[in-house]
């Protein structure tokens, strides 16, 4: 198998890929209208490309199109070289599609409705590799009815793979065939002609300059087919233009372009339906864009709101959790003068209890202060099982229905607007909603206590740390180094120095002890505001994630999976109109064949 072989066949697997990846994204419905309406448009594309795909390697179908008294009928005699179509100038002669076809043709792989055509077998070079339709006429008077020639020519058409498009000077500018030709062109390669020659004015550069803003003219030909009929049954071989036109028919769109051509129509009539789809989702993204907004908007103030509630709930059991950083910073810094004073201050109420009752002299006392502790200790656990309480409504802390109520009433309308299905921001029903929220509360709980304890544990570490305790050792260890340099002076330096000098009385020592204890009382004082500004610190910070945390999906949940789907298969759409635009210019075809510019809406869809 040679490069070229091996190239063509890798280029028609990369074709039949991006067929199979236009069917699956075709498949499904989907709460966005205009992509409904897309997925509906690229499943008629395919099955248009399956037609394609079973005449892969039938002979090309040629039609003739044109207007009224254009000379199609002459012209195809004239290819074929004898008459086997009737003619006429003036008024419309084919109502009957006529297929010319070579003796023996196989004409079944062609797809075509052939009941309804008439059927004509020629021996005719021009055969060999096309079969010929000679259409009915675009432009008579009636309307497209059932049985009509119009509706003929449009169910005829899409079965065609080369236009063999005929015109005049008296035609050329009709405006009712040229609609015609746009929804017939698509998905075909384009031939124009000039017929009448012996009669008309030469009017190609005006025609070519007429077409060329909606197609591509690599050449116009300008023939007399009565004469070039004449010319081929007298034994003679035609000359001038018409001898051009046949060696197209004959060579150029012989068997190695007919693959070609028909994966050419086949990416063509691709890539001009996906820019269709590509328009019609891009006409409403601007409203999804700000329904986006509108959510993330709504999002972040709710999630605001809710912060500052749970900030609130989580600030009442602060209490709770500042003990809990005491105990476990004590317990990671182990055994030091500044570890010893939290330890009393953590522990103050049970030693005060413990001091009363070495004092208690009678059972009244003892029983006196056992009423005491027990009452303060009830007194604790109260306290703490409130906090406790107010913990647990964490997870029952509901949404502000207010804040609900207006978000969906202004969601709603840019729901609307963006053409998504109404029912995507709709309330759950109750029972659901309620089972649903019961397994929330649970998992929400869990985790928010899971996060209290890495809290703590990351406070404790933080202010445990080696400068940390370095820092509040050196405080606390200055002012006993201080009493202690002040009392030895006095001892070895002052007295010795001068015998008239005292030693320091006991004030000295008393008020030591007094200042001792303000300045403990300061530095734990400290500490323990040091642990309030870290711990609000980390409760505003798990108050907001709480909050997102209760608003994973939002308050629609379905609406948001629905824009990330959609989000997602705009995606897979530009990857495949990328994928189309680049085998597209992989494929090549005759040069001297035309084909449309850019489809028009009406024009897909009466071609698919």
């Amino acid at each position: 198998m040679s490069d070229s072989e091996l190239a063509q066949l890798e280029l028609f697997a990369q074709i039949d890929e991006l067929v199979r990846r236009l069917q699956q994204w075709s498949q499904g419905e989907s709460p966005w209208e205009p992509l409904n309406q897309s997925r509906a448009l690229v499943r008629r594309l395919l099955t248009r490309l399956e037609t394609l795909r079973i005449r892969l390697e039938a002979p090309l179908v040629v039609a003739t199109f044109g207007g009224t008294g254009t000379g199609k009928s002459s012209l195809v005699n004239a290819l074929v070289g004898t008459e086997c179509t009737k003619s006429g100038r003036q008024r419309p002669t084919t109502t009957k599609p006529v297929l010319i076809a070579q003796s023996g043709a196989e004409l079944q792989t062609l797809n075509l409705p052939l009941e309804q055509f008439e059927i004509v077998r020629v021996e005719s070079s021009v055969l060999r590799d096309v079969v010929i339709l000679d259409c009915p006429d675009p432009d008579t008077s009636e309307e497209e009815t059932a049985g009509s020639n119009l509706e003929m020519l449009r169910r005829v058409l899409p079965h065609c793979d080369v236009l063999l498009y005929a015109s005049t000077q008296q035609k050329y500018r009709s405006a009712r065939v040229l609609d015609e030709l746009d929804v017939a062109s698509a998905g075909c390669r384009l031939i124009f002609v000039q017929t009448h020659a012996d009669t008309d004015e030469d009017i190609r550069g005006d025609w070519r300059k007429l077409l060329g803003e909606r197609y591509e003219v690599p050449d116009v030909f300008f023939v007399d087919s009565v004469t070039a009929l004449t010319e081929q049954q007298s034994g003679q071989r035609p000359s001038g233009d018409f001898a051009k036109l046949q060696d197209l028919l004959t060579t150029r769109l012989a068997v190695v372009q007919r693959i070609q051509i028909r994966r050419a129509n086949l990416l063509d009539l691709t890539s001009a339906t996906l820019a269709k789809c590509r328009e019609q989702l891009g006409e409403f993204a601007p409203a999804v864009a700000t329904l986006e907004d509108a959510l993330v908007t709504h999002r972040q103030k709710l999630t605001r709101e809710m912060s500052r509630e749970l900030k609130s709930q989580l600030g009442a059991c602060s209490h709770l959790w500042e003990r809990r950083i005491l105990s476990e910073v004590t317990t990671l810094w182990g055994t030091s003068p500044f570890s010893t004073l939290l330890r009393v201050y953590s522990g103050l109420g049970a030693l005060l209890t413990s001091a009363s009752l070495y004092r208690a002299r009678s059972g009244a006392q003892l029983a006196l202060i056992g009423a005491m502790q027990g009452t303060r200790w009830l007194t604790a656990r109260q306290r703490e099982r409130s906090a406790e309480g107010q913990f647990e409504e964490l997870a029952t802390l509901g949404i502000d229905q207010n804040l609900v109520r207006e978000a969906r009433l202004l969601i709603g309308g840019h729901v609307l607007d963006a053409r998504l299905d109404p029912s995507l921001v709709d309330s759950r029903p109750g029972e659901d909603a309620r089972l649903e929220t019961a397994r929330f509360e649970t998992g929400f709980l869990e985790n928010a206590k899971q996060q209290i304890d890495e809290t703590i544990e990351r406070l404790a570490k933080r202010n445990s740390g080696i400068l940390a305790r370095a820092w509040y050792e050196l405080l606390l260890l200055s002012f006993v180094g201080f009493v202690l340099y002040r009392a030895g002076r006095n001892f070895f330096w002052d007295t010795a120095r001068d015998p008239l000098v005292k030693i320091l009385p006991i004030d000295f020592y008393v008020s030591a002890g007094l200042f001792f204890a303000l300045w403990a009382v300061i530095l734990v004082m400290s500490f323990c505001r040091r642990l309030k500004r870290g711990l609000a610190s980390e409760i505003t910070t798990m108050a907001s994630e709480m909050a997102e945390q209760k608003l994973t999906g939002g308050l629609f949940p379905h609406l948001e999976s629905a824009l990330q789907s959609l989000h997602n298969d705009r995606r897979r759409l530009d990857e495949m109109t990328e994928t189309c635009r680049r085998l597209r210019g992989d494929v090549a075809t005759s040069p001297d064949l035309g084909s449309p510019r850019q489809l028009n809406a009406e024009t897909i869809t009466a071609a698919s």
